[in-house]
């Protein structure tokens, strides 16, 4: 299985994960600083800023957008809880 570097720029953390992990699920398990409220992709608690990597996210979804939009996230914000990294290294930061 394919293997990423998914790096928390708060707490200043580099994790090697498989590809397709949600970044919510390791920040939860590591203790980085971002917060979630449903998981489901509805409340927008877990808003991440994606300081590099985003290309090796997968697509926003058109939940994903919609609640992006509704909480004014910038464009390099994601939602923690519905993207995955399916590759290389990405860097994130709490929103």
């Amino acid at each position: 299985m394919a293997k990423s570097q998914l790096i928390f720029a708060d707490i200043d953390l580099t994790v090697t994960v498989p590809a397709g992990t949600r970044i919510i699920e390791i920040s939860e398990k590591i203790g980085a600083g971002i917060t979630y409220g449903c998981r489901e992709g509805d409340c927008g608690t877990c808003l991440t800023h994606v300081i590099e990597g985003s290309e090796f996210l997968s697509d926003v979804s058109a939940l994903e957008l919609r609640v992006l939009k509704e909480n004014l996230a910038g464009r390099d914000d994601r939602l923690a809880c519905q993207c995955q990294v399916l590759g290389g290294t990405v860097k994130v930061r709490p929103g």
